[in-house]
């Protein structure tokens, strides 16, 4: 059990915390959370000994085994997986004991029983089990530290930390480095770590599927939440919007939410991925209001040209040094696609995105850009090539050279740099902050199709948010890797797998992709039965014979579907209505009090009315769906 009492902190002259009182118990999962330069960070290392309370008393049990997260790793030449197995320091300890008795029978005897106890002789197994699901190859857990990258050797820090058998685990933001594979690997780890965990993430699935408390950190005080992130993000909502002041802006955000649902409903093409992105909106419509607080707003630029396709690639191969990583590469980008990129680590979704960006020539095959089409790439190699000594307004200078310090120091507000923040020089800038500002950088520049690699990576969960809901209104092409589910399940209709050198439909959603991964490495139990191949018999004549009759077989189904969706746009529209009229500060008057009441029994109505349409109209659009393959 960790206790907090009447805890006060600082950081220099900022305080941090004042006065909170909380207690964590032993075995809980708690996620913290709040707003960058919050004092998230600060309580961990409070916890570790690293720094003392101003006032106030922190306790927790003595001999209590912690275990976190090394920012720094010396480039060793000791084998990765030794350096793994070195986070289970009683083992080690156990170890060296051994190799300095030699002549004991009955203490070589107890230490060798003390290590099997410990795990000692499955360490190396459970090491590599470790580094396997954070994407090491079996070859790679055999070479020295060394010779990793700076994010390479964080996963093998976060696996030393794993390894160690602790009571107390403490994670500072660990999916940072990691790719969606070895997200999707270490909250399953998580889930059954039986130690007590503090965890701070800006990931919301990630919180939402491990932590069962949520610690917010706000105005100088910790406030402990039972539930998950998702379940916090509601309370949370509906204290805001006891506030009068916060009202107006909600029902906006929940009115903006309506409009895109209903706007992605009339492009829906997937039955099963249309139910999961309907269910992820509605979520995000009721979350929020809880950002209304959010200092991150902005939204792109209208495209100045939308050329259709924007890109088109055909039978193409790509790689490096002339070897083909990818081949056979045949799809064309629309100018309103939005299209997120699965598969496993080093399967090639980067260098897909690097050809798309013209970064990467292809190998053969054609890769061709309509005349006007504007790319946009976020990479995280372009964070190291921000002019360090340049402010973020000389940042847009070079890139408008007739626009007013006025307009430019608006702009960039809504991205955080506010006040004289945006005459400061980026060198001392975060890596969230620089990332922010390449991402306003691409915004100025009015793109029509948009390539994101990771463009979440550093940024906290109120600036994912609003990027979230910035590329929900962009009206150009996307396509996204990352390794937040929520973003994903947010900005893209349509899923691409990377997997053994080729491009091919996601046959799911994003939910099914951890399902997937499971068994990707499991041999199939059977061969599936190959269509018989067309007969000579079967000749064109024919061929348009049968396919005029299957679409006049799917006639009624197919416009009992448009029919649903005329009447859910018709909903959609009263529903509207009805929320402009309930964002009128007169309606929430003493004398109004019956015309409010009439007003939401008719919403919560008109609600009921939509769920039961939509859920009729996914039905009969996944019949639609599955008549279409098999005609």
């Amino acid at each position: 059990m960790l206790s907090f009492s009447n805890l006060s902190v600082r950081r220099g002259p900022r305080l941090l915390l004042k006065e909170s009182t909380f207690t964590i118990h032993r075995g809980h999962k708690v996620g913290i959370t709040g707003a960058n330069g919050t004092g998230k960070s600060t309580l961990l290392s409070l916890i570790m000994g690293e720094l003392s309370a101003d006032s106030g008393d922190f306790d927790m049990p003595r001999n209590l085994v912690v275990a976190h997260v090394a920012q720094e790793t010396s480039a060793s030449a000791r084998p990765a997986i030794e350096h793994v197995i070195d986070g289970d320091v009683e083992l080690r300890r156990l170890q060296q004991r051994l190799d300095d008795t030699t002549k004991d029978g009955l203490a070589l005897a107890e230490l060798h029983s003390a290590i099997e106890n410990v795990g000692g002789y499955t360490a190396e197994s459970r090491a590599a089990t470790l580094l396997n699901g954070l994407g090491f190859t079996t070859d790679q857990i055999r070479q020295p530290v060394q010779s990793f990258s700076g994010g390479w050797r964080m996963r093998l820090n976060l696996a030393r930390a794993l390894m160690c058998r602790s009571d107390l685990l403490l994670l500072d933001e660990p999916t940072n480095h990691l790719d969606l594979d070895a997200v999707i690997w270490l909250e399953s780890w998580l889930k059954v770590y039986p130690g007590t965990l503090l965890l701070i993430s800006h990931d919301r699935e990630f919180l939402d599927n491990v932590v069962t408390e949520v610690a917010h950190i706000e105005h100088e005080r910790l406030k402990l939440y039972t539930g998950n992130y998702s379940q916090f993000e509601r309370i949370r909502a509906e204290h805001l919007s006891a506030q009068q002041s916060a009202h107006d802006k909600q029902q906006r955000d929940i009115a903006h939410m309506n409009s895109y649902v209903t706007r992605f409903r009339a492009k829906a093409t997937k039955a099963k991925q249309a139910q999961s992105r309907i269910k992820a909106l509605s979520r995000l419509e009721l979350i929020a209001p809880a950002h209304v607080d959010s200092p991150f707003k902005f939204s792109f630029k209208e495209p100045e040209k939308h050329p259709n396709p924007l890109v088109r690639v055909n039978n193409a191969a790509v790689g490096y040094d002339g070897e083909a990583l990818l081949s056979k590469i045949k799809f064309e980008m629309h100018s309103d696609a939005r299209i997120g990129l699965l598969g496993p680590n080093g399967a090639g979704k980067s260098t897909l995105i690097k050809m798309l960006a013209a970064e990467l020539e292809v190998l053969s095959g054609e890769l061709h850009f309509a005349k006007d089409t504007k790319i946009a790439y976020f990479a995280q190699h372009q964070l190291d090539q921000l002019n360090l000594s340049a402010t973020p307004v000389a940042h847009l200078r070079e890139l408008d050279k007739n626009a007013s310090e006025a307009d430019l120091r608006t702009f960039l507000g809504g991205f955080g740099f506010q006040g004289e923040r945006a005459f400061d020089p980026v060198a001392p800038f975060s890596g969230g902050e620089k990332a922010r500002l390449v991402l306003a950088m691409l915004v100025y520049q009015k793109p029509n199709m948009l390539l994101l690699d990771e463009p979440s990576n550093h940024l906290d969960i109120q600036m994912r948010h609003a990027l979230t809901v910035a590329l929900q209104d962009f009206t150009g092409g996307i396509v996204l890797i990352s390794h937040d589910r929520h973003l994903l399940k947010m900005a893209c209709d349509r899923l691409l797998l990377v997997n053994d050198g080729k491009v091919d439909e996601f046959d799911g959603d994003i939910d099914s992709y951890p399902k997937w991964l499971q068994s990707r490495n499991k041999p199939s139990s059977s061969t599936p039965e190959s269509k018989p191949a067309q007969t000579s018999a079967v000749n064109s004549k024919d061929k348009k014979r049968l396919d005029a009759e299957a679409r006049q077989r799917l006639a009624p189904l197919r416009n009992e579907v448009r029919a649903l969706e005329k009447q859910l746009d018709r909903l959609s529209g009263k529903k509207e209505t009805l929320q402009s009229k309930l964002a009128d500060d007169a309606l929430y008057t003493d004398d109004k009090k019956d015309e409010l009441k009439d007003l939401l029994w008719q919403q919560a109505e008109l609600t009921k009315s939509i769920e039961g349409v939509e859920e009729e109209w996914m039905d009969k659009a996944e019949q639609l769906e599955q008549a279409q393959r098999g005609a």
